[in-house]
């Protein structure tokens, strides 16, 4: 279970289908290339800030991407994709804190 008081830093792309998430992967060696896809291709509103979706505690993102931000996955590369209800995610974590 992840602690209430964790925090992260992130963005992410949105995607309706795995396929459009991988075919993205190549393209991103750095966070501004994130960020440059996520304002062309991301289903997201966040899209218009390059997926930037801020410092999220886990209640506040859907249970699915909670667990992999909140996990001990690397920070500063492109992570995914990863299903959930809203569609395809690729996400890119900047910082985290994981309390308890």
């Amino acid at each position: 279970m992840i602690h209430p008081d964790s925090r992260a830093k992130a963005h992410h792309i949105l995607l309706e289908s795995e396929e459009a998430a991988l075919a993205l992967i190549p393209q991103i060696q750095s966070l501004e290339d994130f960020e440059r896809l996520a304002r062309e291709y991301s289903t997201c509103p966040s899209a218009k800030i390059g997926g930037d979706i801020g410092l999220v505690k886990p209640e506040v993102i859907v249970a699915e991407l909670a667990e992999q931000i909140f996990s001990d996955l690397p920070l500063n590369q492109v992570l995914g994709p990863f299903k959930t209800v809203h569609g395809y995610h690729l996400v890119w974590i900047k910082r985290r804190h994981l309390a308890g």
